[in-house]
């Protein structure tokens, strides 16, 4: 008899698979679905990168294996970019280590650190990765901790830390909530990862999605943050790229190394085409016309949440855009999940919060990855849905 191992069997099912799996069923069904839930951007990947694919495709080696810690143009093309944005200095050779996009890293940075019954401490709500991908897989527990107040920042001062604690996830501007980072909160965790001897993980992937004047820092601009911190982003969400799979680590020397361990022995890297697409994607941020494209897709951004949040606000849903991200995460003051599937009997795909962790379960998801025209229809969706569940309960 074929068993599954004990770690897989540990898994929670995996929310986003189901979310496809269901879309396509309805979809085949004949069923008009605005999906609202996945955060995979629909604006076009640039023309500049675009080209810049095609030509390295023909490029001699294009088709070769590139390494697993990734070219050293690419790197030091990631260096650079940190260096402009966030005035950071790293060393392309021992702080930089290129990912099969930024989900690749989170996961494999248990299989370096923890060892069966160890313990990493990740938010709730947060990316199910964190605790799935990363933790349970290397067998090891984890352990979350709450986000609080309405800016949904930790209070790490009463974590449970012992010696078998290694890990710290954190993740700001924040999946699901679209929360950003208190500077005081990135100090007090830099603190708090040197006092207990631990490795400090940052999932910055949305740090160039920011709606108004608002800009991300990076952690490793953090006094200490060098001598505990790892900070993880990639190409998918600024450039637009996520089926690239192009992404990076960057930070503490031992903790690069021990990724690039661990994904020597996993993956052969990023195709090298891909890797130069990436490439022009980063040095041309700042030079060319990226950063205008990054700008005006933000602002496309900040009127679909207007008009998304206005529409919520009309069926009685209290909603407030957030600062960064794509992503609405509203209190719906029910079952999150009942709340998704009234939207799905409409044609509105949103995402439970209790995707996210427990103090999700009053929550949904919205993920502002449709064109106005298709925002507007659904919002009109759910007004009809409203509208008609008044009606259901006047009539009783």
């Amino acid at each position: 008899m074929i068993r599954y191992a004990d770690r897989l069997q540990k898994l929670p099912p995996y929310v986003f698979a189901d979310l496809e799996q269901l879309q396509n069923e309805l979809t085949q069904k004949g069923v008009d679905i605005i999906s609202l839930g996945i955060g995979d951007p629909d604006l076009p990947t640039s023309r500049v990168i675009v080209e810049s694919l095609k030509n390295s495709l023909a490029e001699p080696g294009s088709n070769n294996y590139s390494t697993s810690a990734g070219e050293e143009y690419f790197r030091r093309s990631v260096a650079g970019w940190y260096n402009k944005r966030f005035d950071v200095t790293l060393d392309p050779d021992s702080e930089v280590c290129a990912l099969i996009g930024s989900k690749e890293g989170l996961a494999d940075v248990g299989r370096a650190f923890l060892n069966p019954g160890d313990k990493a401490l990740l938010p709730d709500p947060g990316y199910p990765v964190y605790g799935q991908g990363s933790t349970i897989l290397s067998d090891a527990i984890p352990v979350t901790f709450n986000l609080r107040g309405e800016k949904l920042q930790p209070d790490l001062s009463d974590l449970p830390v012992d010696e078998r604690t290694k890990l710290l996830f954190l993740n700001y501007p924040s999946n699901p909530t679209g929360a950003v980072a208190e500077e005081d909160t990135l100090k007090k965790a830099v603190d708090f990862c040197r006092k207990h001897n631990l490795v400090l993980c940052y999932d910055n992937a949305y740090s160039e999605i920011s709606i108004g004047s608002y800009r991300s820092p990076s952690i490793l601009q953090i006094d200490g943050a060098m001598e505990c911190a790892v900070e993880f982003n990639s190409c998918s969400k600024m450039f637009n790229m996520t089926g690239y799979r192009a992404g990076f680590a960057v930070g503490h020397r031992k903790v690069i190394a021990g990724l690039k361990k661990v994904k020597s022995q996993i993956d052969s890297g990023i195709p090298r085409f891909v890797q130069r697409a990436a490439t022009t994607a980063l040095d041309n941020y700042f030079d060319h016309d990226l950063s205008t494209e990054r700008e005006k897709n933000n602002e496309i951004l900040k009127e679909r949440f207007d008009i998304l949040v206005q529409g919520l606000r009309g069926v009685g849903v209290d909603a407030e855009a957030p600062r960064a991200t794509f992503y609405l995460w509203v209190n719906v003051r029910q079952d999150g999940a009942v709340f998704v599937k009234e939207l799905l009997n409409v044609g509105v795909l949103a995402t439970p919060g209790a995707a996210f962790g427990t103090n999700g379960n009053t929550y949904v998801r919205f993920s502002v990855t449709q064109s106005t025209n298709r925002i507007h229809e659904a919002v009109q969706r759910m007004g009809n849905l409203a509208l008609t569940k008044t009606r259901s309960q006047e009539a009783t």
